[in-house]
């Protein structure tokens, strides 16, 4: 039973019913020596506080699109085949343009919480080594004749962690918030990916960093999830029409790639990240000060001016204080020309709600950015 599906929560629902009912009908029935009678009532006791947990948990972990299968919340899922080092662009020498093109299968999602239009594949990235599922939708524009010819611009969507690749179109709600918009024109076409990015079957988060030995992480979103979408739709594979996104760990992960690879992104947003990976603790990238410093994109750019090749990157970052405000502001005085940092900060709590109002926002922000 999946772990986010309706029947699993209805049925935590009528158990937890029936725990709330079974001691009211039973409690002063129960027969047998006193220490059989207490042991039976506590067992009614923790059986309904058990069952009380339990449908609290799903509601959050579906409201907030969190853990997506049993795997994920257990910590038995590995998505790793190998993880070679790939060296310092992520590529091992192996360059995506000659690579055979990588046609994917796609199917509907499935989820009738992710809206109409979703389709999901697995993938193998030849490069990385990961396995998982990628989600794609497409804009109303693609099925258009008079765009029969057009290669649409994409933007990839990452979630925190722990994270579902699902969440941006079932808790966020992306497509259905950003359709209308599509057709009357106001945002940009965008094809609409959302890769796996829980990908360690220990729990542990990857940074979206490569790790020899490892994972490889950045290679897998930023290298195979990008060719095979250009592959298999009518997907533009120039960097001038690519952005990423993210919130959370998710964000963290955005402005890096962006910072990292703007030969593979024109555009970012990162909504209530940091730069540190230390703010996420459980990362391997904040395992020690060299791999902290590597994986934060303040010195990422730093670097790059350093070596006069600020990249031609911009940059959406939005947060409340103390809650990734700060660390837009910190991109923001060491950015230079052709770099850009636009920061907005916010009131409201770390959460779904406040990124879901966002949407239309940022996606009217890329809408100036991305194609130029």
């Amino acid at each position: 039973m999946s772990l986010t599906g309706t029947p699993f929560f209805v049925t935590a629902i009528v158990l937890l019913a029936l725990a709330v009912v079974l001691p009211l009908a039973v409690w002063s029935r129960v027969r047998g020596p006193a220490v059989v009678r207490g042991l039976l009532r506590l067992l009614m006791l923790l059986f309904a506080q058990i069952t009380a947990i339990t449908v609290v948990f799903v509601a959050v972990n579906n409201a907030n699109g969190l853990y997506d299968t049993w795997e994920d919340l257990l910590g038995t899922g590995d998505h790793v085949g190998t993880a070679a080092d790939l060296g310092p662009d992520g590529t091992g020498g192996q360059k995506p343009a000659d690579q055979p093109k990588q046609v994917a299968e796609f199917k509907p999602a499935g989820d009738a919480r992710m809206g109409e239009g979703v389709q999901v594949t697995q993938l193998r990235g030849r490069i990385s080594g990961v396995e998982g599922e990628v989600y794609v939708w497409l804009p109303p524009q693609y099925d258009d004749p008079a765009h029969k010819d057009t290669k649409f611009p994409v933007v990839e969507l990452l979630p925190g962690y722990p994270g579902s690749a699902k969440a941006w179109f079932g808790t966020l709600q992306v497509n259905k918030q950003l359709k209308p918009l599509m057709e009357q024109g106001k945002v940009k076409p965008f094809i609409l990916v959302s890769p796996r990015t829980t990908l360690l079957g220990d729990q542990t988060d990857t940074g979206c960093a490569n790790t020899p030995g490892k994972v490889n992480a950045e290679t897998w979103l930023s290298v195979d999830v990008r060719k095979m979408v250009s592959d298999t739709f009518r997907a533009s594979d120039r960097a001038v029409d690519w952005a990423v996104g993210g919130y959370s760990a998710g964000a963290h992960c955005a402005a890096k790639l962006a910072v990292a690879h703007p030969d593979r992104y024109r555009a970012a947003f990162s909504l209530s990240g940091f730069n540190d990976p230390n703010g996420e603790p459980a990362a391997l990238t904040a395992a020690t000060p060299e791999l902290r410093r590597a994986n934060n994109p303040y010195h990422l750019l730093k670097a790059a001016n350093a070596a006069h090749r600020p990249p031609r990157t911009a940059l959406f970052v939005s947060g409340a204080a103390g809650d990734g405000y700060e660390s837009g502001t910190a991109l923001k005085g060491v950015a230079k020309k052709p770099t850009t940092v636009r920061v907005v900060k916010l009131s409201g709590p770390h959460g779904t709600s406040v990124w879901k109002q966002q949407v239309p926002e940022v996606f009217h922000w890329l809408s100036e950015q991305v194609g130029k």
